[in-house]
């Protein structure tokens, strides 16, 4: 992590939220139990902040530690993925909460934008709503996600065999996804595809597709959207 040459704007930024940095990875931490150190996490979610500070434009109107909180979780959630061997279990409460981040990070610019003229409190609860269940959508997705990307030495998944149950209710969720993703428009259905049920990792399938990051984040949770209509009508 080489902040030599960057202005003094982005090293403030990047002093003044340290703070969340070790909120969060303890957090992870809480999840990961015995399979990670706290240091290796302060490390990869320090990597997140600074990119953060680079990276941010105070001229969207987004707090710094909003805009932060994400890539921050982000690369934590990363950093363990890649460099830890995890039972498929942790594994897979992983994906789940780096599913969920990134579909809150995508829908970041919509949640900060200013209230639409006469919006009532009803809609701004069902907004709230129709964003929870976005989340939930996203976990679900990461939790029956197909884990361990087993690529160029990176880490995978140790498997160490679902319940007869939980292969059973895997795979019934795998189905149903597969189904409902026929309708998606190509690009978020490729997205969804290719990471949660092909196992690539979503920044390499997002580059493939000559998408950036923000913008393979905002399609990843019109995805997630667009599903949660289709599993409600189930």
């Amino acid at each position: 992590m080489n902040k030599t040459d960057d202005p003094p704007e982005v090293l403030a930024r990047f002093q003044s939220e340290l703070e969340l940095v070790e909120i969060l990875a303890r957090q992870v931490l809480r999840t990961l139990g015995p399979h990670a150190e706290l240091g290796e996490l302060l490390s990869f979610g320090q990597e997140g902040l600074l990119d953060a500070a680079r990276r941010y434009d105070p001229e969207r109107g987004v707090p710094f530690r909003g805009y932060a909180n994400f890539r921050v979780r982000g690369a934590i959630l990363d950093g363990v993925r890649d460099h830890a061997r995890l039972p498929r279990r942790i594994h897979a409460r992983l994906e789940g909460l780096a599913a969920a981040a990134r579909f809150s990070e995508g829908a970041a610019d919509d949640l900060s934008a200013p209230p639409v003229p006469g919006a009532t409190r009803a809609d701004a609860d069902d907004a709230l709503a129709d964003h929870l269940a976005g989340m939930a959508t996203a976990m679900a997705m990461g939790l029956v996600a197909i884990t361990g990307y087993g690529d160029g030495g990176e880490a995978s998944a140790i498997d160490q065999g679902d319940s007869p149950e939980e292969a059973a209710a895997r795979s019934e969720l795998q189905s149903i996804v597969r189904e409902t993703i026929a309708g998606l428009p190509q690009e978020e259905a490729e997205l969804v595809r290719r990471h949660y049920l092909a196992g690539e990792r979503f920044d390499r399938v997002a580059q493939d597709l000559g998408l950036s990051k923000s913008w393979a984040s905002r399609l990843h949770t019109r995805a997630m959207g667009r599903l949660t209509k289709r599993l409600r009508g189930l």
